[in-house]
Protein backbone atom coordinates (compact mmCIF):
# COMPACT_ATOMS: atom_id res chain seq x y z
CA UNK A 1 0.00 0.00 0.00
CA UNK A 2 1.32 3.10 -1.28
CA UNK A 3 2.46 5.88 1.43
CA UNK A 4 1.08 8.91 0.06
CA UNK A 5 -1.81 9.65 -2.48
CA UNK A 6 -3.01 11.85 -5.16
CA UNK A 7 -6.73 12.15 -5.36
CA UNK A 8 -9.69 14.34 -7.56
CA UNK A 9 -13.23 14.00 -6.06
CA UNK A 10 -16.75 16.28 -6.39
CA UNK A 11 -18.40 16.08 -3.08
CA UNK A 12 -22.15 16.94 -3.49
CA UNK A 13 -24.72 16.25 -0.87
CA UNK A 14 -27.90 14.57 -3.05
CA UNK A 15 -27.20 10.94 -4.83
CA UNK A 16 -29.34 12.26 -7.65
CA UNK A 17 -26.73 14.82 -8.50
CA UNK A 18 -23.99 12.62 -7.97
CA UNK A 19 -25.67 10.18 -10.62
CA UNK A 20 -26.06 13.43 -12.86
CA UNK A 21 -22.60 14.05 -12.74
CA UNK A 22 -21.62 10.92 -13.13
CA UNK A 23 -23.60 10.64 -16.99
CA UNK A 24 -22.46 14.05 -17.95
CA UNK A 25 -18.51 12.12 -17.36
CA UNK A 26 -19.82 9.05 -19.71
CA UNK A 27 -20.89 11.59 -22.24
CA UNK A 28 -17.48 13.33 -22.41
CA UNK A 29 -17.88 16.28 -19.70
CA UNK A 30 -14.66 17.59 -18.25
CA UNK A 31 -13.74 16.55 -14.24
CA UNK A 32 -12.48 19.54 -13.63
CA UNK A 33 -15.32 21.31 -15.01
CA UNK A 34 -18.27 20.11 -13.18
CA UNK A 35 -16.05 20.06 -9.97
CA UNK A 36 -15.91 23.80 -10.39
CA UNK A 37 -19.47 23.96 -10.92
CA UNK A 38 -20.68 21.30 -8.38
CA UNK A 39 -18.59 20.62 -5.86
CA UNK A 40 -19.31 21.71 -2.35
CA UNK A 41 -15.82 20.69 -1.48
CA UNK A 42 -13.43 23.82 -1.01
CA UNK A 43 -10.92 21.57 -3.71
CA UNK A 44 -13.92 22.00 -6.23
CA UNK A 45 -12.17 25.74 -7.18
CA UNK A 46 -9.45 23.43 -8.29
CA UNK A 47 -11.31 21.50 -10.32
CA UNK A 48 -11.44 19.24 -7.31
CA UNK A 49 -8.24 17.94 -6.94
CA UNK A 50 -6.95 17.64 -3.19
CA UNK A 51 -3.21 17.26 -3.73
CA UNK A 52 -0.90 14.73 -2.72
CA UNK A 53 -1.59 13.48 0.65
CA UNK A 54 -0.65 11.14 3.38
CA UNK A 55 -1.82 7.73 4.50
CA UNK A 56 -4.06 8.81 7.59
CA UNK A 57 -4.62 12.71 6.46
CA UNK A 58 -8.34 12.01 5.27
CA UNK A 59 -11.02 10.43 6.66
CA UNK A 60 -10.83 6.87 7.06
CA UNK A 61 -13.75 5.84 4.86
CA UNK A 62 -12.28 7.86 1.71
CA UNK A 63 -8.30 7.03 2.69
CA UNK A 64 -9.40 3.19 2.43
CA UNK A 65 -10.54 3.41 -1.06
CA UNK A 66 -8.49 5.53 -2.69
CA UNK A 67 -5.59 3.39 -1.82
CA UNK A 68 -7.34 0.81 -3.31
CA UNK A 69 -9.39 1.86 -6.55
CA UNK A 70 -7.43 1.67 -9.93
CA UNK A 71 -6.35 4.42 -10.81
CA UNK A 72 -7.76 6.37 -13.48
CA UNK A 73 -5.57 7.86 -16.70
CA UNK A 74 -6.66 11.34 -17.60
Amino acid sequence: MASSAHALHILVKHKELADDILEQLKKGAKFQDLAKKHSTCPSGKKGGDLGEFRKGAMVPQFDKVVRVITPLVP
